[in-house]
């Protein structure tokens, strides 16, 4: 594929823009493609996972924060580099049929896929909530990111922006309201959304995205095993869609 632009998003975040014809071809909400971060026979050798972003006719974006030598050079990327890659890989979200209100939280860069994923919901006739936790006002997506028909919700570790604390603790009435649920983040956050829908009463399935390390993304090395209430499950291949309640 092909670097149309890199952007920095916010603090030591970036959005990559890729042409990608075959890529970017019908990838459900929530599905990954795997980025090799290197020049081709180079160090890191294994490919990265990354939720699609947004994606438009032949091109799609990625959202990534830059934690090591492969996020590094993919930062570095200019436009009318190439950039190896696979996918669409693994099960995304399931948007009800029928118009209906979606509640959609990310914790950190959490938040990828979910952009995509308001966007198509949009296109179904739903209407939609997104919260976002971060741990300050400088590590927030910037609402202009977002359909202007999207209300956009944001809470912090330290109160910079919004109401402080966890991005669980701050549901209040959009867990009424939601007649769906889904959610990407770190698995703290998961255990503590789970704490909190267990017990509201409105019998909901929530549907999250696992974040694992995956080193192929299709099945082959197991190192990315999720031990649900059902057995062991490979983040790649058998998810990274779960329901939130077969694991925590």
């Amino acid at each position: 594929m092909t670097v149309i632009s890199t952007e920095a998003a916010y603090a030591d975040t970036w959005v990559i823009w890729f042409h990608a014809p075959g890529l970017a071809r019908e990838p459900e909400p929530g599905q990954f493609v795997m980025v090799h971060c290197s020049a081709e026979g180079t160090d890191p050798m294994f490919a990265r996972a990354f939720s699609y972003h947004r994606v438009e006719r032949d091109r799609f974006a990625i959202l990534f924060h830059v934690t090591g030598r492969g996020t590094t050079w993919l930062a570095s990327r200019k436009r009318g580099d190439a950039v190896r890659a696979y996918g669409p890989l693994g099960h995304g979200f399931r948007l009800p049929d029928e118009p209906g209100n979606l509640l959609l939280i990310g914790g950190g860069v959490g938040i990828a896929p979910m952009v995509d994923v308001a966007e198509r919901a949009l296109t179904k006739g739903h209407q939609v909530v997104a919260m976002m936790g971060a741990r300050s006002s400088g590590h927030l997506l910037p609402a202009a990111a977002w359909p202007k028909e999207v209300e956009y919700v944001v809470v912090t570790e330290d109160g910079s922006a919004g109401p402080k604390g966890f991005v669980t603790q701050h549901l209040g009435q959009y867990q009424e309201w939601a007649s769906q649920i889904y959610a990407c983040g770190p698995n703290a956050m998961f255990q503590s959304l789970a704490d909190v829908l267990r017990f509201n009463g409105r019998r909901q399935r929530p549907e999250i995205l696992m974040e694992e390390n995956m080193p192929c993304g299709w099945g082959m090395c197991y190192g990315c095993a999720i031990f649900t209430h059902h057995g062991v499950r490979l983040c790649c291949k058998d998810g990274p869609r779960f329901n939130l309640f077969d694991v925590y």
